[in-house]
């Protein structure tokens, strides 16, 4: 038995799906800013989840280990990712189940969409997965005349509001209780039972009015769509961590459950997951353990989906991986606490990355899965202050790949029409390479001091406004050090 040829590195294609926005980054960011409801929501949300998160992981005294651990692990899963899948498609077929691999994002949603018309059904209930939203399998199953109810009570507000996710974890982050008060009323008649009368906005009330709402798709439903957060290859094992029992739902009272997962979710050993089980709920709710974890095998006769199928979504995954200095984005499993962290995130939210994967780690993860070219806005929307390295559980290095994917841009247009800033550098460049050059216009620079006011020079240049609009020199010094040495009788 042997994966499939789009493995062979690195000629996957590359999809796109749910990766890339209808605008850049500058233009949604700028919009998002002007936001004052959505910046005061995201600050209060990410604050909270910030000082979660740093007493949970206060705690464990090991916590540096563990984080070397999980990365190890992770690496050593990329190194040998082939031989891992292999072993997992084995132990998965061993078990009554069905393996189906998946190039990319079109791929993926017709092996779904006609898995699920082979099971006489016209609706699925969903667990909360990042890949689905990656590939749009929503939109695929709703053309196919299929309709996905999103379980997840967040998900659920994102749903029935026609809105899109704006954080890994919490995807209606950008919304607050009066706002999804109002969704429910409106929304909830109109997809099934209607929401409780005299409805608040307590926490309380808005869930328990969701779970009466999810209550009768859970009951009917004859199919399942979840992700996985791990896939253990040794025993062909899938596993899904959430909070609120919805998963636990969709894992077992539905005939046919189908996963899509991306190839890079495998863990070898069932021990392994020692390491991520603790890793995981810390980083993302700040919370000891996950309130449920699931774990499911194949197909048990009389307990559980009597259907099992695991689709393998490669997705640009594969193009990824053979990038060396951009290949440990793949360790991400999805905590969300580089977000919690972001400040320009905090000010800008979800929306303005265009992507399903947003924040520090969707601007590396995003332009890899699609290209650059796809995504070229991404690596630039990050100050490079390095907080989100600082609380990775898996250390992913992201200002490193961010430097590393801003010069994969540049390099990819370099050879159009140079931009007034591309050669404006490229001056420079040849100018700072050459000693007398760089003599001669640090003497000529002294003139900027006559026009300088309060040790700054305001520069208008219509070729680089977008720079120089907001950007102002400082003055150069009346001596440079070259010419300071020399008069101490230095060398020049």
């Amino acid at each position: 038995m042997t994966a499939p040829v789009f493995l062979g590195l690195p000629t996957a294609p590359r999809g796109v799906g749910g990766l890339r926005g209808d605008e850049a980054f500058p233009a949604a960011a700028q919009r998002a800013l002007g936001d004052a409801q959505l910046r005061a929501n995201l600050g209060r949300a990410t604050s909270t989840i910030r000082e979660k998160r740093a007493r949970a992981v206060g705690e464990v005294p090991d916590w540096a280990a563990l984080r070397e651990a999980g990365a190890a692990l992770k690496d050593d899963v990329l190194a040998n990712l082939d031989s891992y899948l292999v072993q997992l498609e084995e132990q998965v077929v061993a078990r009554g189940g069905v393996v189906h691999w998946a190039r990319d994002a079109g791929e993926a949603n017709a092996i779904v969409t006609r898995l699920v018309k082979a099971a006489g059904a016209d609706e699925v209930v969903k667990v909360k997965s990042m890949a689905t939203q990656e590939i749009g399998l929503n939109e695929a199953l709703e053309a196919a005349g299929i309709a996905a109810w999103e379980t997840d009570l967040a998900e659920l507000i994102v749903q029935l509001g026609h809105d899109r996710p704006s954080h890994i974890l919490v995807p209606a982050i950008h919304r607050n209780r009066a706002e999804i008060r109002e969704i429910f009323v409106r929304e909830m008649v109109r997809a099934g039972r209607p929401a409780p009368e005299g409805l608040t906005d307590d926490p309380a009330a808005l869930a328990e009015a969701a779970r009466l709402h999810l209550r009768e798709k859970f009951l009917r439903a004859r199919v399942a769509v979840s992700g996985a957060n791990f896939a253990v290859a040794e025993t062909g094992t899938l596993g899904v961590v959430e909070s609120e029992g919805n998963g636990r739902m969709c894992l077992t009272l539905p005939r046919t459950l189908i996963t899509v997962m991306g190839i890079e979710k495998v863990v070898p050993s069932w021990r392994d997951l020692e390491v991520f089980l603790q890793l995981l709920p810390r980083s993302s709710t700040g919370e000891r353990m996950n309130p449920y974890t699931s774990m499911w095998t194949g197909v048990t006769p009389g307990d559980g989906p009597q259907e099992f199928h695991l689709v393998l979504l490669d997705n640009g995954r594969t193009a990824t991986l053979a990038d060396p200095d951009g290949r440990a984005a793949l360790r991400c499993i999805r905590c969300s606490a580089c977000l919690n962290v972001c400040p320009v995130y905090e000010r800008t939210g979800g929306h303005a990355y265009g992507s399903v994967y947003p924040g520090p780690i969707g601007a590396v993860l995003s332009p890899q899965l699609t290209g650059v070219a796809d995504n070229d806005s991404l690596p630039f929307a990050s100050s490079l202050c390095g907080a989100c390295y600082d609380v990775c559980p898996v250390a992913i290095d992201i200002p490193s790949i961010l430097v590393h994917l801003r010069s994969r841009v540049v390099e990819s247009k370099a050879h159009g029409v140079p931009t007034a800033e591309a050669a404006t550098m490229r001056a420079l460049s040849r100018t700072m390479s050459d000693a007398r050059l760089w003599r001669t216009a640090l003497r000529g620079s002294r003139a900027g001091r006559l026009v300088s006011r309060r040790g700054r020079i305001r520069l208008r240049l219509p070729f680089l406004s977008r720079w120089t609009a907001t950007r102002d020199l400082p003055a150069p010094p009346a001596q440079s050090f070259r010419d300071w040495w020399a008069s101490r009788g230095g060398a020049s």
